[in-house]
């Protein structure tokens, strides 16, 4: 049976759940999620519950926040005047806008309030948190390549 561990390339077939148990994401039936185990492609937690498992195996892994979005941070929550941004902006409740500081890399925030004067800029990720929990398939193991054995040498 093949493990999977640190540098294997994996494909697995998941669904994640919220505590509630609603579904916030699944891989697609016809394109599992491939990943090379260690890089940091996927959230910590989900990362580590999958190493050990061995290929064809099932199972259900709980997620706390430190180890998937964080936790909620207030300092990423701010309110700030409509003349702030563009006219031509849709500002509704659950949109999401891309903001290009002057300093520094472009973000993404959901507007989670907007009154006359007003929109409320929510910068945490929409699961930061958030327990998660996921069933996972690990359907392939493709072993790192450094892992095999060297050939043997003649001499």
């Amino acid at each position: 049976m093949i493990r999977a561990d640190q540098g294997d390339t994996i494909k697995v077939k998941y669904t994640g759940r919220l505590d509630d148990g609603t579904v916030f994401d699944a891989s697609p039936e016809d394109r599992p999620l491939k990943f090379i185990v260690g890089r940091g492609e996927v959230i910590p937690g989900f990362e580590e519950a999958v190493i050990g498992m061995y290929q064809g195996g099932r199972k259900t892994a709980s997620v706390s926040p430190d180890k998937a979005y964080g936790p909620r941070r207030e300092d990423l929550i701010e309110k700030v005047e409509r003349s702030m941004l563009p006219d031509d902006v849709p500002l509704q409740v659950g949109r999401q806008l891309e903001v290009t500081p002057a300093e520094g890399p472009k973000f993404t925030v959901m507007v989670t309030g907007v009154d006359d004067e007003t929109v409320t800029l929510d910068g945490n990720h929409p699961l930061a948190g958030r327990n998660l929990t996921f069933e996972i398939e690990l359907l392939e193991v493709k072993k790192d390549p450094k892992d095999k054995p060297a050939p043997p040498t003649m001499n």
